[in-house]
């Protein structure tokens, strides 16, 4: 029983969050995609004028909140697609997304995110 709690605390404890962050918030490198992608991975066709962006492991249709930490600009997009590939990335954003998030010059940037929906 012992051991059961400590798991289990080590396991809540990998989740924990700061005071004031909403639950399931991310940080860490986003960059965006053109259009040399037909399809996403859930089946439709990629549109670089919607705000859409992929992600290793959350459900298609999740809505996110993302917020570029060096702009401030902000952009909720959807989850269609798996990614990004990259080492380091945690957020591929649409192109769209990318001119919203101000971060089209640069290719990537800091950002954290957070489920919305």
């Amino acid at each position: 029983m012992k051991t059961l709690l400590i798991v289990l605390f080590v396991a809540l404890s990998l989740f924990a969050v700061k005071a004031g962050e909403p639950l399931g918030m991310q940080r860490g490198t986003a960059s965006w995609y053109g259009s040399e992608f037909s399809k996403t991975a859930s089946g439709e066709h990629y549109d670089p004028s919607s705000m859409t962006a992929a992600h290793r492991s959350l459900p298609f249709g999740t809505l996110v909140n993302v917020k570029n930490l060096l702009t401030g600009c902000s952009a909720t997009v959807r989850i269609n697609n798996r990614g990004p590939y990259c080492k380091g990335r945690v957020i591929d954003v649409s192109k769209a997304a990318a001119q919203q998030l101000k971060m089209i010059q640069s290719g990537t940037a800091k950002v954290e995110f957070y489920v919305v929906k």
